[in-house]
């Protein structure tokens, strides 16, 4: 293949491959074509204007009019023309993702200048802060800004807008949100607090709170428990614990906002005013136990307990309320010039009704305690002790209670506060006082101990002449019991006697019935037995006749049969072996059978064979032969022992 052939063929295939690889550069250098990802927005900058000089207006930097430089107008997702290299800049950008809990505040680099005395640019109808160029258009301002970015994702112009993210407001459970707005108008003179404003979605909406005369600073309006898209540098947020009223108890409202309201409490009361509800100054109506969501700045809640209320005047001793920790043991003296301690209790009830009186005139509950219950009582019982003496204080105790109850309850009346008793507690009498009370009662026990002693010897004198009569008495009851008693047992006796002869005479009859039939029963026994025993005897007798006859005739018929058997038996031997010598066989066997000697089983002789002494020696042989009969004779076996 030629030389110009190999490379017509590189063109051919490369080419294309080349224009593959390079298609946008391409496109960008020959049409001007630019290519915006799917996940991205394309910033514009442009280089330089081809007719006419326009420039930016001084202070600005994003150009909105076609100037060069920063453009406003951003490149959306898709295919655009005409962008030449060498006149616009394309800057691919992410898009801005705001994530869940999170919001977007926005900083503009651009714009309108901020007005005097404000701090945020106000909100511009810009989509989200996506249309750069109606923001600009629109009036939007440079810095901060009102409106936020809740969560999702943007198509946002860095060259104009920067975006900085932080968490929303949490409110837990059980607590509220205190509000302090960064912006707004000022606080009207004598307000402490900005005015409840509606239609601003708990803040959230802050051009609403502003367009509706919101005002700057802290605000009577709360938000309750939940999540908000508050925007930090318009707002800022204090979370405190709602404020609980306990059962057994009311809350006084003491309201420092609110219009002046209208007296409610009457005439005679002159300790200050009780309002109607969200006036200034103390609700006439106080709350009832639960959870109120009170901004503590503006409002202020007394516990008033309404059920029965003790406070001890005692050192060692206080309530849970702690109203009466500083309340110390009363010391009094008395008209005699002794000095002891009391403890005192004093049980009171203020009514629901009353709670805000109470409130008004003295603030709340600790004052009520040291400006009128602490000197009342104490003072009732110094001025009382001083008209007696200690003595007799001490022994009219329980009188002392009673007025001291009845005087301090008118005393309460007057402050609204109902006096339930008044109880006293331990006293305390000196030493030297005790000394002679003690004394003086060991005298009074002495005496009424000797009397007592002095009667029980009369008693007892009396009772040892009654027992002296009663010993007597004894012995003339003994003795006439005696005598009832040998006649009951003479009676005995007689009676005893009549029942044995009668009992005598029944086992008598009674035995001689019994033997009678056991005679008849033993005759009629006996006969019978003689009568079953002559029946046996003639049954045995007759059934042995029957066995000595059946026996006898077996016998018989057996020998019968035996001898015939012999018989044939002989006659057939003699046949065959002839009548000598069947005799000589039977005479064999008959020796045999009874073991006759035919011969002796040993023979001596009277003299031996070579010359010896022949009589010895046969009885020497003789007694050879009884000592081996001896020895061979078996021995008999010993009897066995039983």
């Amino acid at each position: 293949m030629e030389k110009h052939d190999i490379l017509k063929w590189a063109l051919l295939i490369g080419l294309p491959l080349l224009c593959l690889l390079l298609y946008k550069v391409i496109l960008r250098v020959f049409f001007g074509v630019v290519i915006v990802p799917e996940d991205r927005i394309g910033l514009v900058t442009k280089k330089f204007v081809l007719l006419g000089k326009q420039e930016l207006p001084e202070g600005r930097i994003i150009a909105t009019q076609g100037q060069a430089g920063f453009q406003a107008q951003t490149l959306a997702p898709g295919i655009y023309f005409w962008k030449w290299f060498w006149q616009y800049e394309i800057t691919f950008q992410s898009f801005t993702i705001i994530p869940t809990g999170k919001i977007g505040l926005v900083l503009a680099k651009d714009g309108a200048e901020l007005e005097t005395g404000h701090i945020l640019a106000r909100k511009v109808a810009c989509d989200s802060f996506q249309d750069a160029q109606a923001f600009l258009e629109g009036g939007g301002a440079k810095g901060r800004q009102t409106a936020i970015m809740t969560p999702g994702s943007y198509r946002i112009n860095t060259f104009l807008f920067e975006v900085e993210m932080t968490d929303m407001l949490n409110i837990p459970e059980n607590t509220v949100g205190i509000m302090t707005t960064l912006e707004g108008k000022a606080i009207e003179e004598g307000s402490i607090a900005g005015k409840f404003i509606p239609n601003h979605n708990n803040f959230q909406n802050v051009d609403a709170f502003l367009e509706n005369g919101g005002y700057k600073g802290l605000q009577e309006q709360v938000i309750l428990a939940g999540s908000y898209f508050i925007n930090p540098w318009f707002a800022k947020l204090e979370i405190v614990r709602m404020t609980e009223i306990s059962i057994g108890h009311v809350g006084v409202v003491i309201s420092y906002v609110g219009q002046d309201g209208v007296d409610l409490s009457g005439v005679e009361f002159k300790h200050g005013n009780i309002v109607a509800k969200s006036s200034k100054g103390v609700w006439a109506e106080p709350l009832g136990p639960g959870k109120y969501p009170i901004n503590p700045y503006i409002m202020k809640v007394e516990l008033v307990p309404t059920t029965n209320l003790v406070l001890n005047w005692a050192a060692a001793r206080s309530e849970a309320h702690q109203l009466d920790k500083n309340l110390s043991t009363i010391t009094v003296r008395s008209k005699d010039g002794f000095t002891f301690n009391l403890d005192v209790s004093q049980i009171i009830h203020i009514p629901t009704f009353e709670a805000p009186k109470v409130i008004a005139r003295f603030g709340n509950m600790s004052n009520l305690v040291t400006q009128v219950l602490e000197p009342t009582i104490g003072n009732y019982f110094r001025n009382s002790a001083q008209d007696a003496d200690a003595i007799d204080f001490l022994k009219s105790r329980k009188e002392r209670q009673e007025a001291a109850r009845l005087h301090i309850g008118r005393v309460l009346e007057q402050y609204n506060v109902h006096g339930v008793d008044t109880l006293i507690g331990d006293i305390v009498p000196p030493d030297s006082l005790m000394k002679t009370l003690t004394d003086r009662k060991i005298a009074e026990e002495q005496k009424v101990t000797f009397e007592t002693q002095r009667k029980a010897q009369e008693t007892r004198q009396l009772l040892e002449k009654e027992t002296a009569i009663a010993e007597m008495q004894k012995d003339i009851v003994k003795a006439d019991q005696g005598v009832l008693i040998a006649e009951r047992i003479a009676d005995a006796s007689v009676k005893k006697a009549t029942g044995d002869a009668n009992s005598v005479r029944l086992q008598a009859t009674a035995e001689g019935d019994r033997l009678k039939l056991l005679a008849t029963g033993e005759a009629e026994k006996v006969r019978l037995l003689a009568k079953a025993e002559a029946e046996k005897t003639e049954l045995l007798a007759r059934a042995e006749a029957e066995k000595i006859s059946l026996t006898g005739n077996a016998e018989a018929e057996k020998i019968m049969a035996i001898g015939k058997s012999s018989a044939e038996s002989y006659r057939l031997a003699v046949e065959a072996m002839g009548g000598d010598n069947f005799t000589q066989l039977k005479v064999m066997e008959a020796i045999g059978e009874q073991q006759v000697r035919i011969m002796p089983e040993v023979l001596i002789n009277g003299h031996g064979g070579d010359g010896s002494n022949g009589p010895i020696s046969g009885l020497l042989g003789l007694r050879l032969l009884d000592e081996v009969a001896k020895k061979n004779t078996p021995k008999a076996e010993p009897p066995s022992e039983v």
